[in-house]
């Protein structure tokens, strides 16, 4: 009983982190607009549904949070100290689709990006990364 409850709880505590639209997606997308870029969003046609993609440039942008996508050597990458089997499965599982669906895009021709949650902090090694990548 205590087990059931226990997995209701999770799965609506999951079900309120947004995937679309946030904070960290929107800031990227600004920068994107700034630096005079135009894109569309959350591409269903596309492996993995980029945040942001540039079909002219056939290019693709993934905003990942560190914790979601365990960004390695980042300190937000940690397992949560309860449930930690569960915790070690979901994010391996996450790693693993985040592989496949890189792997599927550029497969189709497209070249893509990931910008994780912590590099948004420091706004011109961003906007030079992206520069680069889009430019």
């Amino acid at each position: 009983m205590t087990d059931s409850i226990s997995k209701a709880r999770r799965s609506a505590n999951m079900r309120a982190v947004p995937s679309r639209n946030t904070r960290p997606e929107i800031l990227v997308r600004r920068m994107a607009h700034s630096l005079g870029f135009r894109f569309r969003l959350h591409r269903p046609n596309l492996p993995g549904k980029p945040d942001i993609a540039f079909p002219a440039q056939q290019k693709a942008i993934f905003v990942h949070g560190c914790f979601w996508h365990q960004h390695k050597g980042c300190k937000r990458a940690t397992v949560p100290k309860s449930n930690r089997n569960f915790w070690r499965l979901k994010l391996a599982r996450n790693v693993a689709r985040d592989a496949m669906q890189l792997a599927a895009i550029r497969k189709r021709g497209w070249r893509a990006l990931v910008v994780w949650e912590c590099e948004i902090k420091k706004e011109r090694r961003l906007a030079a990364k992206m520069r680069r990548f889009l430019g």
